[in-house]
């Protein structure tokens, strides 16, 4: 096999395996900020991406894509119920999220955690380069750093986390917190979305395995000497460009317009965009707008939430519990308040399209970005990226990674309904020269530090560890 001088290790590949209409194959680059986020990167360099073609039992052999070449992980249909579905998103992802909805901890789960976890970083292992570069990411694959360590000690790890790392009180609930510490800190560069997310991490270490701290650097033993390792906030953010180009065209402002008329022309629209998921917030969105209208402080006629809720794991619980709620939530506020012209709340449970969410963006006078708990919200930094007219208003949780930069958004905690509900009408009331005065120092900042900016400070940071190792 040829080797690689940079490889990323993800849970999925950048590709989804789509059946075409003549029954063959056909490979579409997935959705989401990862694969957004590194596709110009693995552009750029002699790379490799290891990942899960996203179907059980799907055997595939090495294959390139778009010019990436592309390393596909084989998992059973029990690996995907119990790695997956069981300890990355039903013990990981609520216990990383503040415990919003319960962890569940289960000792089988753990150890398909374990085996799926060594089988990336053996095909990592064996597809970079001597002296190359790995770059794992997220809480899926949190052992791979010390594991790829173990085979490969002449290669440079960066690992980057992309969702909330917990506080300690919350993170020592993991009965295999220990290994997990120990897995991270096989990595060179450990990247969090915010300062506090480092910190809670820096903390944890401290705490359980007495290593040494000191600022952003662990020192871990070794049985020959020890290693440093770094850990501070990366911030991610989102490739401006793409959206840059959509604004400006015709069939783009059309179809903004059209969704406008289709609603009746309310006088203002809000927007929320989510992957259904209960850390979303998307439940105390929709109490609040739906008090408003209730009091009267809106009125059906002049105002339209439209909720895009994504389709997501569909096979948990928690998830299935989350969507009844939300649509019985919306049936009946759309019971009490819709008339024959005008609907209080455009529901739609499907993905969509670039352009139709750029469309969607421009036609939204309101963007309500309410998370409960979020690593960073790529979302809040693409409807700023699509305001090139400075007008808007960005309502942000301040739970999320992106309240930490983009200060001059309506900030709200979510958990506060009456805060929200305050929040929601300053933003609807809001002058357009008080808009502008906030967007333009948002717009500036989502454009200065885009994607590029992002990936280069992380692999500016991996090098200067190469240079050291050299």
């Amino acid at each position: 096999m040829d080797t690689a001088e940079f490889v990323v290790v993800a849970n999925r590949l950048p590709v989804d395996r789509v059946v075409g209409e003549h029954g063959e194959e056909i490979w579409r680059t997935s959705p989401g900020g990862l694969v957004a986020a590194l596709e110009p990167v693995m552009q750029n360099v002699d790379g490799a991406w290891v990942g899960w073609a996203g179907q059980a039992d799907l055997e595939l052999e090495p294959f390139v894509e778009d010019g990436i070449r592309l390393i596909p992980i084989v998992l059973s249909e029990e690996e995907v119920a119990e790695y997956y579905e069981g300890f990355a998103n039903d013990t990981i992802w609520p216990l990383y999220h503040d415990v919003i909805a319960p962890p569940q901890y289960h000792r089988e789960w753990w150890d398909a955690y374990v085996t799926v976890n060594r089988r990336f970083a053996e095909a990592a292992a064996a597809v970079v380069a001597e002296h190359g570069t790995v770059w794992v990411h997220d809480y899926q694959l949190q052992l791979v750093p010390e594991m790829v360590r173990a085979l490969r000690p002449d290669v440079t790890i960066g690992y980057f986390h992309h969702i909330p790392f917990p506080a300690h009180g919350l993170y020592a609930q993991l009965p295999w917190r220990d290994q997990v510490l120990r897995g991270l800190l096989g990595a060179d560069v450990i990247g969090f979305q915010r300062a506090q997310d480092a910190v809670n991490f820096l903390t944890a270490v401290r705490r359980r395995l007495q290593h040494e701290v000191k600022g952003s650097i662990v020192t871990v033993p070794g049985e020959s000497r020890s290693r440093p390792v770094l850990a501070k906030a990366f911030p991610i953010s989102i490739d401006t460009s793409p959206y840059l180009e959509l604004i400006e065209k015709p069939e783009v402002r059309a179809r903004a317009a059209e969704i406008r008329e289709s609603l009746g022309n309310p006088k203002r629209i809000l927007l929320g965009v989510d992957r259904l998921d209960y850390t979303k917030g998307i439940r105390h969105r929709i109490k609040a707008y739906g008090e408003l209208l209730a009091e009267g402080r809106l009125h059906v006629e002049d105002v339209t939430l439209i909720q895009v809720a994504s389709p997501s794991r569909e096979r948990v619980d928690a998830y299935v519990h989350l969507r009844d709620e939300i649509e019985l939530a919306v049936s009946r506020i759309n019971g009490d308040t819709d008339t024959m012209g005008h609907s209080a709340i455009r529901y739609l449970h499907q993905g969509f399209p670039r352009e139709e969410m750029v469309a969607l963006y421009l036609a939204a006078d309101v963007m309500l970005v309410t998370a409960l708990r979020d690593g960073m919200n790529l979302v809040a930094k693409e409807y700023i990226a699509t305001r090139a007219d400075n007008r808007g208003v960005l309502v942000l949780s301040e739970f999320t990674g992106a309240a930490d930069e983009l200060r001059r958004a309506v900030r709200v905690n979510p958990h506060d309904i009456e805060g929200l509900k305050d929040a929601i009408m300053a933003a609807v009331e809001m002058t357009p020269g008080e808009q502008g005065r906030r967007m333009r120092p948002l717009r500036k900042r989502v454009l200065e530090h885009d994607v590029n900016a992002w990936s280069s400070s992380f692999i500016k940071a991996l090098a200067e560890v190469h240079a050291r190792h050299a």
